[in-house]
């Protein structure tokens, strides 16, 4: 992939931090080159002054459909898990890594394809300037990507998942990384999927007590 398609999104990020501004101008986007294929941009959904902010990894089709994060059969899961973790979900900052949908065309079905390195990195200063709107006590990160565009390196989720970490360099918050609601949905058998659904319930019930 030539540099040149992926330039970085500094220059369609505008100064202001207001969220209201950043979402009106994320569309324009052209840091790299997923605009292309996706159907528009999808910023974010959830209060400014939210005290936790979760990190996903892309829209996907129901969510680059919508413009909104989260909306798709992995949100519906994570919506659950934050009420059984007894947390309010109107009252998180719910976000991605990556603000264009990345995919496989088969036919008329568009298959998840994880974003590059390169996507996170072009994709990183929407996410910087999130962080510098909201302010959020805590930062979740869902899955390997959320972690690798928070953290600034590659992250074995088993070795760190549900541990609260330094805030890395440019991140307000402390970190907690945790694994995408979508691999709840991976699981095909009902106790393995039920476990996996617990151990994420636990380890944001550990993030919102972090915030108290």
């Amino acid at each position: 992939m030539a540099d040149a398609e992926r330039p970085g999104a500094e220059g369609w990020v505008p100064e202001s931090r207001e969220l209201s501004v950043l979402e009106a101008s994320v569309d324009g986007c052209r840091g790299c080159e997923l605009w292309q294929n996706a159907t528009q941009a999808v910023f974010s959904r959830g209060a400014p002054d939210s005290t936790m902010m979760l990190v996903g990894e892309q829209p996907g089709d129901q969510e680059d459909l919508a413009g909104e994060p989260f909306v798709g059969p992995a949100g519906r899961v994570l919506e659950d898990a934050l009420i059984a973790a007894g947390i309010d979900p109107e009252r998180v900052y719910l976000t991605n890594a990556v603000k264009h949908f990345r995919f496989d065309q088969r036919g008329k079905r568009r298959i998840h394809a994880k974003p590059a390195v390169g996507h996170i990195l072009a994709c990183h200063p929407w996410l910087q300037a999130e962080f510098d709107a909201v302010h959020p006590s805590i930062v979740v990160c869902l899955g390997a990507t959320a972690a690798r565009s928070v953290m600034g390196r590659t992250v074995v989720i088993g070795k760190v998942r549900g541990v609260l970490l330094d805030a890395p360099e440019g991140v307000p918050a402390p970190v907690l990384i945790t694994t995408h609601p979508s691999s709840v949905l991976r699981m095909r058998e009902k106790p393995e999927r039920e476990a996996a659904f617990d151990a994420f319930v636990i380890d944001l019930r550990t993030a919102s007590n972090a915030t108290k």
